[in-house]
């Protein structure tokens, strides 16, 4: 909350210094911005900038890692008390000492005797270094925001080129996005290769990668191994594959021919209609689209089945019918089928607008040599628009692999190696959320397994990122 306030007021004093720069500014131009280099606003902007920006800087610092720097000043000194402790009942009184200084709440262990004397102390303690710290942040920023005003203000001039100091400033803001996502993007890699190293120390990658079981354990007992189970993620791939093809064979006809007929053969009303309703379904929470699966999908496609099988079972396919007469509400056809109906927006959506980005006059050119709507269609518009359909399906791939809450809901836990649609499986998601689940050590290989998975799976999605981008390098330079 003090942050916050110290925010709120530092924004109020920004906002006063820009009106302060913006009105001499004017004055300086004898009334008449005409005669400034830059308007006023941008005058009034570059002051606010060097008033606020370093001072913020310091305060976000400050609440993000103030509570750390706290609690390392707190365990300067370790009371004689504490440290006859074991290592886990230290981290745990740090932890206590240090909510209990910032008011929040901490464990049920009560402190007796010597621990108590030390844990009071320690509490005063680091009452009075948060205050300190507090006090001492906040008198930095203010005085910060001061310089700032004070360097800035008496540099307006007529002649100042306050647009482009702004402009720097935006620059510099660009560049530091920028490096930021870049950043992250070598953190998420890193992190990812240095935990599945951990965990490809005790698991070899070929197990984990053409192993056909799947039952990843922990060692409860010292006489066990390290990787005690089975960690073959093959089935896993398998389940991924199979649930992500049957969403594509759903998504990918209705979702193009949906943008086929809404670019080229329906009218303004018809498509001012559908286009909406079509949309919709993006915004939908997987969830509901899970309890859809689960509710109506999954029993609707077990009664057909079952029903078939009652037909064939005594004839001379009495083993299909007694295994459809066996079929559950959770398989992969199940999960497949309502995934293809969530991905339909994101290829019809996509599909559409890069259909609608072909020039009319490839059209126009077709209709002159006597083609008909539909060859126009199939041998123009589709050709020329194959780079964009081509991103729209990698994209609905990319989500497909990714889906994890219509998969558990739908298609089940169990790892099986099949290629068959009414099976119950499970995907790379599904188990990376399984093993994550709850209080893990990540010291087993059981909980270092997630990392593999998800370094596989970013892979694969890597990999089918760059044979898109080369499929539409390949046919851009045909059709630009």
């Amino acid at each position: 909350m003090t942050v916050l306030i110290a925010l709120a007021l530092l924004a109020v004093f920004s906002g006063s210094v820009y009106l302060l720069g913006r009105r001499r500014a004017v004055a300086l131009a004898g009334g008449k911005s005409a005669g400034l280099h830059s308007l006023p606003g941008y005058h009034g902007t570059w002051v606010a900038l060097w008033a606020g920006v370093p001072a913020a800087l310091i305060i976000l610092l400050f609440a993000v890692f103030g509570s750390r720097v706290e609690d390392a000043a707190l365990r300067t000194q370790v009371p004689a008390a504490v440290a006859q402790l074991s290592a886990e009942r230290q981290v745990t009184f740090w932890s206590d000492a240090g909510a209990a200084a910032r008011g929040q709440a901490r464990s049920e262990i009560a402190y007796e005797g010597e621990l108590k004397t030390a844990f009071d102390a320690k509490v005063a303690e680091g009452r009075r270094i948060g205050v300190i710290g507090l006090v001492s942040v906040l008198a930095l920023s203010g005085v910060l925001a001061l310089c700032g005003f004070l360097l800035a203000f008496p540099r307006l001039s007529k002649d100042f080129r306050a647009r482009n100091r702004v402009e720097g400033w935006t620059s510099l803001l660009l560049i530091a996005c920028s490096t930021l996502a870049v950043l992250t993007t070598l953190g998420i890699v890193m992190s990812l290769a240095w935990e599945s190293f951990r965990f490809f120390q005790s698991v070899p990658p070929t197990d984990f990668l053409f192993g056909t079981a799947w039952d990843p354990q922990i060692a409860m007992r010292s006489d066990q191994v390290a990787a005690e189970g089975a960690f073959g993620a093959a089935p896993l791939f398998a389940g991924t594959f199979l649930i992500m093809l049957i969403g594509m064979a759903v998504a990918a006809p209705v979702g193009l021919f949906s943008a086929i007929y809404l670019s080229e053969y329906a009218g303004p009303t018809m498509r001012a209609i559908i286009k909406p309703l079509l949309e919709i379904l993006a915004g939908v929470p997987t969830v509901v689209y899970g309890f859809f699966a689960a509710l109506t999908v999954g029993p609707t496609f077990r009664a057909f089945f079952n029903w078939i099988g009652g037909f064939l079972v005594g004839g001379p396919m009495d083993s299909l019918g007694q295994y459809l007469e066996t079929v559950q509400n959770q398989m992969a056809l199940t999960a497949g089928v309502v995934m293809g109906i969530m991905l339909i927006p994101f290829v019809s959506s996509l599909s559409d607008d890069i259909i609608n980005a072909v020039p009319q006059t490839l059209r126009d050119g077709s209709y002159a040599m006597g083609a008909t709507k539909s060859e126009t269609v199939k041998r123009v518009i589709l050709p020329a628009a194959l780079p964009g359909v081509v991103g729209a399906l990698m994209l609905a791939v990319s989500r497909a692999i990714g889906e994890t809450m219509i998969v558990t809901m739908a298609a089940g836990l169990q790892a099986k190696l099949t290629a068959n649609p009414l099976d119950t499986v499970t995907t790379v998601t599904v188990q990376i959320v399984t093993l994550l689940t709850g209080d893990q050590e990540f010291d087993s290989p059981k909980t270092l397994a997630a990392f593999g998975l998800g370094l596989t799976l970013f892979a694969v999605t890597l990999t089918l990122n760059i044979i898109a981008l080369g499929i539409v390098r390949k046919y851009r330079e045909q059709y630009d």
